[in-house]
């Protein structure tokens, strides 16, 4: 690992995530951290934002243009929806001496779009994205990728950050993560769907006891275990959805969740693989994957 270098770090942003980051790095012995919030002085969370700066001894700046002069390296922190116009803000602001990340989770489409309104700065530009969250610390795992990842890992790696750099294509780490989030959020959504309506019957310790059961291995096996077979059970598979989106409904809950599960599985269903493959499993993910990307080229 590279020796500690000092350098002048800015935050776009500084929320839970800014403020996390920026307290560990100046414990870690990181002299100079600045951080723009446009709530920060005016708004509801003024007073919280100032509190943890003031704490973390991180200096709130009053704009865009004062954070490009406060910092050389400057990590973007706000929601992904507003990473295009935070962006924008800062036309004008850097300059080739700059280094400019942008952490939110976002797709890499936005990411290339922070990337392309930056672009006349000469800045060195990049892409991130936070596989942790605020409660593994400053050190959550986060993924960079594009023309800055390599020197931002490079110099916050020795302050005890934890940045795995996948690759020169801007947009790959956020890629990454926003697509992990579609099993990751949505297992979230489905406990909440499945527990709201199992109290209805009063059986929720017991649903999620089973549940964990059938859970507690590998993730890959439960994919291996799901994938394969999925491609020709699927429509059996989604007559068990549909009645259990019954089940919710009569619970007095909406079934977003269940009913978008059936959905996707007769969509699977519909692409007729048992009858290609003549009711055969595929021998794993990869090949499942294969023969559902084989069938909707064919249509």
């Amino acid at each position: 690992m590279s020796a500690k270098q000092q350098f002048r770090l800015g935050f776009v942003g500084y929320g839970e995530i800014g403020s996390t980051l920026g307290r560990g790095l100046r414990g870690a012995g990181l002299d100079s951290i600045a951080a723009y919030d446009k709530y920060a002085f005016d708004g509801p969370f003024a007073n919280l934002i100032q509190d943890r700066a003031r704490d973390a001894g991180v200096t709130l700046v009053h704009s865009n243009q004062e954070l490009a002069d406060a910092a050389d390296v400057i990590v973007s922190v706000t929601p992904g929806s507003a990473s295009l116009d935070s962006a924008a803000a800062f036309v004008g602001c850097l300059m080739d001496r700059h280094t400019f990340i942008d952490f939110a989770s976002a797709t890499p489409k936005i990411k290339q779009g922070v990337a392309a309104r930056l672009a006349g700065s000469g800045a060195l530009l990049g892409d991130g994205s936070i596989e942790g969250t605020p409660k593994n610390g400053y050190a959550m795992p986060i993924l960079v990728s594009g023309p800055s990842g390599e020197r931002v890992r490079d110099l916050l790696v020795p302050f005890g950050m934890q940045i795995t750099s996948v690759g020169e294509t801007l947009g790959t780490a956020s890629g990454i993560k926003i697509l992990r989030s579609v099993l990751i959020k949505g297992i979230e959504a489905l406990t909440d769907e499945m527990l709201l309506a199992a109290r209805h019957y009063g059986v929720d310790e017991i649903v999620l006891a089973s549940a964990c059961k059938t859970l507690a291995r590998p993730w890959m096996d439960t994919v291996e275990a799901l994938i394969p077979s999925g491609v020709i059970h699927a429509k059996r598979r989604a007559e068990e959805l549909e009645m259990s989106a019954e089940a919710v409904a009569d619970a007095g809950i909406d079934p977003i969740m269940a009913r978008a599960v059936a959905a996707r599985l007769r969509w699977k269903a519909d692409l007729g693989l048992k009858e290609t493959l003549q009711g055969v499993e595929p021998a794993n993910h990869r090949e499942a994957m294969d023969a559902v990307a084989a069938a909707l080229a064919r249509a």
